[in-house]
C-alpha cells in the first residue's frame, strides 16, 4: 500500500515586514560629509529647513457675531492687502550712521585765528636741550579726547568748527596724548621727567601697512666700563626709557608694555614687554645705551582684512595674505566722530569720547584664579589665548601683524607678532551717557609711544632723514626722489648708479612705487601727511551730509521756494560772518535739522 506524501510544512509569517529606506537628503544633494575649508557653508547647507506653517486668520462663530450685534449674514470676502498674512511689509530704510549734532553759541572772533601752540615753562637743560612744562593747555582726560579745532565760515552747517592743528606743525610727539609730568622741547620730539614712568605718544598712527620710526637715547642708562663682562652697564644716574607702540587705551602715566594695549621694549638688557611681563628676545641681550640709536618697524594687514577678524568672518585657508594693496573699494568704511566744540581758557577743543579698557582684556592681564574643574569645560572657549578667531572680539588678533626692533642699523628680531585687534568693537568707550559703541573715529591704531623715569630722556625721528635707516627704507628712499625726478623719463640717468640699480625698470611699476603703497616700507612721517589729508576729507563729508538733511528739511517744511529763500538766508548769514569776521544772532545757526540736536551751554573756564 502506497503511502501518502505528507504536506510540504509552510514557512512562518514574518515578524517584521520590510519598510521603504527612507530617503536622505545628504545622498541626493551629495554633499561630502565634511565640509570643506574653502566652503564653510556646506554643512549648514545639509540641514534641511521645515518651511514654518502658515497660520490660519481666527474666525468667530456666528452666535458671537449674533450676540454683538453683527449682521447674522455672511461677512464680505476680506480684504487680502489688509487680513492675509502673505502681504508684502513695508521695508523700513536702514539707518545711516551719522555724527551727532549739538546746539552751540555762535564762534567768537578770534576763533577764526589758528590755534595757538602750547606755552611753555622753562624747567631744566638736559643734553645741550632746554625741557619745558607745558601748562595752560588741555590734556587728555580719562573719558575723554580732545583736538584742535577752529571756525571756518565755509562750514555752517557742522556748526562752524572744523579739525586743525596747532604749531609746531610737524610729526612730534602730542601734547595732549601725554601724562602732565612729561617735559617736552621747544621741538616737540624729545621728553623726558623727573618723575617715575610717564608716557606720551605721537601725533601720528599706524592702521595699516609698514611703518618706522626711530629714536635716540639721550640720557638713560650708560656705556659699560672697561671690563671683562660687555654687557655691565651702570644703571644708575641716567634714568631709563622705554619705547614701543600704545593705543588710545594705554594708560599714560605706566610705561610702555605695561598692559595689553602697548608693546614695549626695556632698555636693561633689551628685554621685550607686554602686560608687565618682561621676556628676552634677543640672543645677545644688549642693553640700550646713552646714544643708541633704535629703530622700530610694525606691520600691520589691511583695514579690509582687519575688519573681517572683528566681525568674525577670517578664513585662514582663504585669507592668506595681509592684502596691503587691494584694489579700490567702491565705498569706504564710514568714519563717525562724535565731538563737540568747547571752550578752555580761550582756545576751542572738539571734545569726543575716549576708547577704555575693556574687562576682558583686563581679565587677560590679570587671571582670575583657577575656576572649579565642573566650571572648566564652560569656560574652555573664554580661557583660550588670544587668536584671529577668538570668541571674544577684543581677544582677536591680527595676522601678518609684527614689530621688528633695529639697534643703530642693525636688525635683533621681531619680539612680537599677533598684535591685538583694535577696530570696534574691539575698542570700545567708556560706559556713559551719549556713548556709543561700534564706531570708527579714524584715530585708531598703534602710536609711536615712549616712557621715561627719573631723568631719561629721548629724541624721536620720524623721517624722513633718518639717522640709521634700515636697507628696505634706504631702498624706498632711493626710489621715491628718483621717480619723482623722472616720472615722465622712461631711462634712469646713468651717472645715478645706485638709483638705477635699486629702482624698478618698468615705468608703471615705478609710478605706482612712488605713490606709497603699504607694501613697502615707510617713515611716520609720510603718515602726518596722510592724517591730515584725511581729516579734510572727513570734515567735508560731513558738511555736505549735514547740509543735505538741512536742505531736505527745508524743503519739506516750507516747499520749494520756501527752501530757496532759507537756502538765500544761510547765505546771506554766511556773508555777514564773513565781513564781521564772527557771527551775530543764533538763530541762523541753529536752522536746520539731520536728526536730533543735543542743546550744550558752555561755559568759560
Amino acid at each position: 500500500m502506497a503511502t501518502e506524501a505528507s504536506p510540504r510544512p509552510r514557512s512562518a509569517t514574518p515578524s517584521v515586514i520590510p519598510q521603504k529606506r527612507a530617503v536622505n537628503l545628504e545622498d541626493e544633494q551629495h554633499v561630502p560629509a565634511v565640509s570643506s575649508p574653502l566652503n564653510p557653508d556646506a554643512a549648514t547647507s545639509r540641514t534641511r529647513k521645515v518651511p514654518a506653517r502658515e497660520q490660519r486668520e481666527k474666525k468667530e462663530s456666528l452666535k458671537k457675531r449674533e450676540a454683538k450685534g453683527v449682521d447674522g449674514a455672511r461677512s464680505a470676502t476680506p480684504d487680502t492687502q489688509t487680513t492675509t498674512k502673505k502681504s508684502k511689509k513695508v521695508e523700513k530704510a536702514p539707518d545711516v550712521v551719522r555724527p551727532l549734532r549739538y546746539y552751540t553759541k555762535p564762534p567768537n572772533p578770534t576763533d577764526f585765528d589758528p590755534p595757538r601752540g602750547p606755552l611753555f615753562n622753562p624747567v631744566l637743560d638736559k643734553a645741550n636741550r632746554e625741557f619745558n612744562e607745558c601748562f595752560e593747555h588741555i590734556s587728555n582726560k580719562k573719558a575723554f579726547r580732545y583736538t584742535n579745532c577752529i571756525a571756518d565760515p565755509a562750514f555752517p552747517s557742522s556748526r562752524w568748527f572744523r579739525q586743525t592743528e596747532s604749531s609746531p606743525f610737524h610729526p612730534r610727539f602730542s601734547f595732549q596724548e601725554a601724562s602732565s609730568h612729561i617735559l617736552f622741547d621747544s621741538t616737540g620730539r624729545s621728553i623726558t621727567t623727573e618723575k617715575g614712568f610717564r608716557m606720551a605718544r605721537a601725533n601720528v598712527v599706524a592702521r595699516e601697512g609698514r611703518w618706522y620710526y626711530e629714536c635716540k637715547v639721550l640720557s638713560g642708562v650708560k656705556r659699560p666700563a672697561q671690563s671683562p663682562t660687555t654687557n655691565n652697564a651702570d644703571t644708575t644716574g641716567g634714568g631709563h626709557v622705554r619705547i614701543g607702540w600704545a593705543r588710545r587705551e594705554a594708560n599714560l602715566d605706566t610705561p610702555v608694555g605695561f598692559d595689553t594695549y602697548s608693546y614695549g621694549l626695556r632698555d636693561v638688557s633689551g628685554q621685550k614687554v607686554h602686560m608687565s611681563r618682561p621676556k628676552d628676545f634677543s640672543p645677545s641681550n644688549e642693553s640700550f645705551h646713552e646714544g643708541d640709536v633704535i629703530g622700530l618697524e610694525i606691520t600691520l594687514p589691511s583695514l579690509a582684512l582687519h575688519r573681517k577678524v572683528v566681525e568674525g568672518s577670517y578664513n585662514k585657508a582663504v585669507d592668506v595674505s595681509d592684502d596691503l594693496d587691494p584694489h579700490p573699494a567702491a565705498e569706504a568704511p564710514d568714519i563717525v566722530r562724535d565731538r563737540v566744540p568747547i571752550r578752555y581758557k580761550g582756545v576751542v577743543y572738539f571734545e569726543q569720547f575716549e576708547y577704555s579698557s575693556t574687562k576682558e582684556l583686563e581679565e587677560l592681564m590679570n587671571p582670575s584664579p583657577s575656576a572649579p574643574s565642573s566650571a572648566a569645560a564652560t569656560n574652555t572657549a573664554s580661557t583660550a589665548p588670544p587668536n584671529p578667531n577668538h570668541p571674544s572680539v577684543t581677544l582677536r588678533t591680527l595676522p601678518f601683524s609684527s614689530i621688528k626692533i633695529y639697534k643703530n642699523g642693525k636688525l635683533l628680531g621681531s619680539p612680537f607678532t599677533d598684535l591685538l585687534a583694535f577696530l570696534p568693537p574691539a575698542s570700545k568707550p567708556a560706559t556713559q551717557q551719549g556713548a556709543r559703541d561700534g564706531l570708527d573715529d579714524g584715530m585708531l591704531g598703534y602710536f609711536p609711544a615712549i616712557s621715561v623715569f627719573r631723568g631719561g630722556a629721548v629724541e624721536v625721528n620720524f623721517g624722513p632723514d633718518f639717522w640709521c635707516p634700515p636697507n628696505d627704507l634706504a631702498v624706498s628712499t632711493v626710489n621715491d626722489s628718483t621717480v619723482a625726478a623722472n616720472d615722465d623719463v622712461d631711462v634712469i640717468k646713468e651717472e645715478d648708479e645706485t638709483a638705477s640699480t635699486l629702482a624698478p625698470k618698468d615705468p608703471a611699476t615705478r609710478k605706482q612705487h612712488a605713490q606709497g603703497k603699504n607694501s613697502r616700507l615707510r617713515g611716520m612721517g609720510e603718515r602726518y601727511v596722510e592724517q591730515i589729508a584725511e581729516d579734510i576729507v572727513y570734515d567735508l563729508v560731513d558738511e555736505v551730509d549735514f547740509w543735505v538733511l538741512d536742505a531736505g528739511e527745508n524743503a519739506d517744511a516750507v516747499g520749494v521756494e520756501g527752501g530757496a529763500e532759507a537756502q538765500k538766508g544761510t547765505s546771506a548769514a554766511i556773508a555777514a560772518g564773513i565781513a564781521a569776521a564772527g557771527i551775530v544772532g543764533q538763530a541762523s545757526m541753529l536752522g536746520g535739522g539731520g536728526g536730533e540736536i543735543k542743546e550744550i551751554v558752555q561755559e568759560e573756564e
